[in-house]
């Protein structure tokens, strides 16, 4: 248990570093979006390679912080049941959950996505068809990636909760990590 709590720390830690580059891909987004309106309004200038580069920022930023989410506990919960349960259901609830919804999803969409999105539009170099827009198959990747990095996530909280009921860790309440 304690090797799979080194993998939950890795996977952790990967995680921790794509949730800051969705935080500077969301800062960006919203410089670039400004400036775009600025030029737009204040000098009637546009550039869809600018409106396309704020689109896929936002779109990284979704796709990669989907993980860190998760990671730091922030993600959305129909809380109808979990907030009135102990801690100990509350880890079995969230085993349950990331057993047969979380992990099953990720995985089946990120196969599909690589499929059927990313794949087809790498193998033609499908560009935008916008004049001066970009590559389109790059942020296609982030979609079956963002996917694999949420699986993972769910893997390493899969074990930090399987950990705290066998009483090898104790989680912190916000985070549900172990504390050090």
């Amino acid at each position: 248990m304690h090797l799979l709590l080194q993998l939950s720390k890795w996977i952790d830690v990967l995680g921790d570093r794509f949730g800051r580059l969705a935080n500077v891909a969301i800062l960006l987004s919203c410089a670039i979006s400004a400036t775009n309106a600025l030029a737009r309004y204040g000098f009637n200038l546009s550039s869809n390679a600018l409106l396309e580069v704020q689109w896929y920022l936002f779109g990284a930023a979704v796709m990669l912080g989907a993980s860190y989410t998760l990671q730091k506990n922030e993600h959305v919960r129909v809380d109808l049941v979990y907030g009135h349960v102990s801690p100990r259901v509350q880890r079995w609830i969230d085993i349950f959950g990331i057993v047969f919804f979380l992990l099953p999803a990720c995985l089946l969409f990120a196969w599909l996505s690589w499929t059927t999105l990313f794949l087809p539009s790498w193998r033609v170099m499908e560009q935008s068809g916008n004049a001066g827009g970009l590559a389109r198959y790059p942020i296609k990747f982030l979609v079956p990636a963002g996917l694999l990095l949420l699986a993972l996530q769910g893997v390493s909280e899969l074990i930090k909760r399987i950990a705290a009921l066998k009483g090898i860790a104790q989680l912190d309440s916000k985070y549900e990590r172990p504390v050090q």
